[in-house]
């Protein structure tokens, strides 16, 4: 069973919907947890103080008592500032959860407008193909694409194999100490700055291990997968002006077949749904602060709590404290033995909470994981236009049980990302409606404003639907880089419509 673009992507942001809930949930449990804990420092001060009145002296009592109900009170009062500033971050945090889902929602509504405009366009695909059929100067610049693109696919091919070439045939050379001294000292070239002597003993060693014959053969082996790069360079620039040609008759032809109103609606849609996207991350960076400053707080991790606690937990296992509670358990009389179980068992509790924060602490670690990997697939997914109304998956399973076996960390981010790719194709006309970067700079990062094109070809022999390379491209701070709408569908005259193809 198939589902759509669409319908994936809603499945993503449902999984991390659900996975920031539990993970807001974690960490209001750890400072419940925290609290507790604290407030069970506090009942065993209290029955210290009990135990104090019994077997102390009244001239011994007031040094432990004054020392275990400072550090009581000092720790009440940061329990307060504690639950006010756990209740003021919470507050942030539904604001900034509830501005997300606006956005998607807003988003959600651009892809239906995109849709519609697109099938505009689709309809006219009859009108285009005939009008892209007898035109000369269209088919001239098919033929110049397909040209360069064997030439480029060629020189790529060269470019690898001479860097192969540098690095095995290099080896012999760089495992040579004379060889490299004398080459890294530029021996032979007008950058060489040697004097007297060690010129005088520098040609010696060239001489003897033959460099002027050696050098020459080394050079050109660094020298030749350069030239061919650069030659790669131009003819992938050459490439893609042949395509710009080629989209600008494409778009010329639909304007004159009336798509000219859809085309520029698209191209507008796909300015606002890359800002919407931007905006997306930006709110989703925003949250990830917060929630790293909740955590924060529900640990106890403010400096001042901190030191709260930790002077309450310094006067509990104070030597007097021990000693006191030590002659408690030494005598036998019912006053005592009530007050030293009531502190073995609130000791008992403390180590039970404690226990609980630090399970729920390593629970939301990997929460923390999931919900960033979640955050990463997402932005791809939109990335690579596998939102587009027209993108389908064959493989349901990405949305029931594997996607169940990732958040259980079965399988890795990768991986599951690598079956959503496998998985994607396109269906009805044409490939992904998608902008590419029209020119070096803008290849470099920052999205793309389409200024035209109609078919969804991949640049330069690249892929959108089977994007290449490891790992995610989300950023995690500073600017927003991602793609954009290319504005179209794709035709291919004399034979129907062809999946992510062109005209």
């Amino acid at each position: 069973m198939t589902f759509s673009g669409p319908q994936g992507l809603r499945a993503l942001e449902d999984a991390l919907k659900d996975v920031r809930r539990e993970e807001d949930q974690i960490t209001k449990r750890i400072a419940r947890a925290t609290e507790r804990a604290v407030r069970l420092r506090e009942a065993e001060a209290q029955s210290l103080r009990e135990l104090s009145t019994l077997r102390l002296l009244p001239e011994n009592q007031g040094d432990i008592r004054g020392r275990l109900s400072a550090a009581e009170a000092q720790a009440r009062e940061m329990l307060k500032q504690h639950a006010a500033a756990m209740n003021a971050i919470e507050a942030d945090l539904a604001e900034h959860e509830a501005s997300l889902s606006r956005l998607v929602a807003e988003r959600g509504k651009v892809l239906d407008r995109i849709g519609s405009h697109q099938a505009n366009i689709d309809a006219l695909a009859q009108t285009v193909r005939a009008s892209l059929a007898t035109d000369a100067a269209y088919a001239d610049a098919e033929k110049e694409i397909q040209a360069l693109s064997a030439t480029l696919a060629e020189a790529e091919k060269k470019t690898k194999q001479a860097e192969a070439d540098r690095v095995e045939k290099g080896r012999p050379y760089k495992a040579d100490p004379l060889f490299m001294y004398l080459w890294d000292s530029g021996y032979g070239t007008p950058e060489y700055k040697g004097r007297n002597f060690t010129r005088v003993f520098d040609a010696m060693v060239a001489r003897h291990i033959r460099f002027h014959d050696a050098r020459p053969n080394f050079a050109m082996l660094n020298l030749i997968p350069e030239r061919l790069a650069e030659h790669v360079e131009h003819l992938r620039d050459d490439l893609e002006s042949a395509q710009d040609a080629l989209e600008a008759i494409e778009v010329n032809a639909l304007d004159k077949a009336g798509g000219k109103p859809a085309r520029e609606a698209l191209e507008a849609l796909a300015i606002e749904l890359d800002e919407i996207d931007a905006r997306i991350v930006e709110t989703e960076d925003r949250r990830e602060a917060l929630t790293q400053e909740q955590k924060q707080i529900a640990h106890g991790g403010d400096p001042t709590y901190e030191m709260a606690v930790s002077q309450l937990a310094k006067a509990l296992g104070s030597v007097e404290i021990g000693q006191l509670v030590a002659d408690a358990r030494a005598t036998a009389t019912p006053e005592d033995d009530a007050i030293v179980e009531r502190i073995d068992e609130t000791r008992r509790r403390i180590r039970t909470e404690d226990a609980e924060i630090e399970d729920q602490r390593n629970r939301l670690r990997v929460l923390e994981t999931r919900r960033r990997e979640l955050e990463d697939m997402e932005f791809e997914f939109k990335k690579s236009r596998f939102d587009d109304p027209r993108s389908r998956f064959g493989e349901d399973k990405l949305v029931g049980d594997m996607l169940d076996e990732f958040l259980k960390g079965a399988i890795s981010a990768s991986a599951y990302w690598g079956h959503w790719r496998n998985s994607q194709g396109w269906a009805g006309t044409s490939g992904p409606i998608i902008a590419q970067p029209r020119d070096k700079a803008k290849r470099s990062g920052g999205f793309a404003v389409p200024p035209g094109g109609f078919s969804p070809r991949p640049r330069s022999g690249g892929s959108w639907s089977k994007p290449s390379g490891g790992g995610f491209s989300r950023p995690r701070s500073g600017g927003f880089s991602g793609g954009g709408f290319k504005t179209g569908g794709g035709f291919k005259g004399g034979g129907g419509f062809r999946t992510g193809g062109k005209f």
